[in-house]
């Protein structure tokens, strides 16, 4: 499972595994605070902010030349780039420090982390176990903006990348300038953009506005590419192999450093 629905809310599933191992932690704390009289919560926040801001600050310092000209994009964390090994490090130290004097701490602090680490890494690794197999690229016939028919597929033999957006769609918009240099600094990867319900005078009239010179804009009247590819809300991106293979998928904006990131993750691949 990638995402989940909660009404009108889509939300990317690592998110709330990660939610859902922190709410654990602090169900623990909350109990030891009860039942023992020992409150490890404000420690374990401390532990959380450590650990977000780390995490946070290794992915930025890992793309500094991207973030470089716009340093106050660094800030922009609904990116989804993270480092998980820097933040797990940075808020085991910091657990480590605060709970340093007081060995009743340290244990209800210790049993706080391992519950929520344990939930955390466990529905993870239960949820890719779970994982359907590798979809394949769908054969969904498009649109160019002159009126060609092509089919998604047709892109297939090289890393493929296809973003679904729509004009009337905030982080979409956010997020084109970032992908169109993507598209510009990757050219053994296709981009393929596939607009969902407009037609493409909206889409022109869009493109020319923003000044976006973009490559491969398609359009999807009918939205048979979200359908397609179970894809609930805007913007998704989509993270093919070069054998046509679903690899990866990111729900909301998208930065160039987190493209970048999905990108080496192809390349890594066999």
């Amino acid at each position: 499972m990638d995402i989940l629905r909660l009404g009108p809310l889509v939300l990317p599933f690592h998110a709330v595994l990660a939610l859902l191992g922190l709410g654990i932690a602090n169900a623990v704390a909350a109990w030891f605070r009860r039942a023992r009289g020992v409150d490890p919560g404000p420690a374990l926040w401390r532990m959380t902010v450590a650990g977000f801001l780390a995490g946070r600050l290794f992915f930025v310092l890992r793309h500094h030349d991207l973030y470089a000209a716009s340093p106050w994009s660094a800030l922009n964390f609904r990116d989804g780039g993270f480092s998980a090994l820097a933040g797990w490090l940075a808020a085991l130290l910091t657990g480590a420090i605060v709970a340093r004097a007081s060995a009743p701490l340290r244990r209800a602090l210790l049993a706080a982390t391992l519950a929520g680490g344990a939930v955390w890494f466990g529905a993870t690794q239960l949820n890719q176990a779970m994982a359907p197999a590798r979809e394949p690229i769908p054969p969904i016939a498009v649109q160019r903006l002159d009126g060609a028919a092509v089919t998604l597929d047709s892109f297939k033999g090289r890393p493929l990348v296809v973003n679904l957006w729509a004009t009337w769609c905030g982080p979409c918009r956010r997020e084109m300038p970032a992908l169109m240099a993507a598209q510009r600094a990757n050219p053994q990867v296709a981009f393929v953009f596939v607009n969902q319900g407009e037609s493409a005078e909206t889409v022109r009239q869009f493109l020319a506005a923003q000044k976006l010179a973009i490559a491969n804009v398609l359009i999807d009247p009918a939205r048979r590419v979200g359908t397609g590819t179970r894809s609930l809300g805007y913007p998704t991106t989509l993270f093919y192999d070069a054998a046509g293979r679903l690899r990866d998928r990111h729900v909301g904006e998208l930065s160039q450093a987190t493209a970048r990131e999905y990108i080496a993750g192809l390349d890594r691949l066999p």
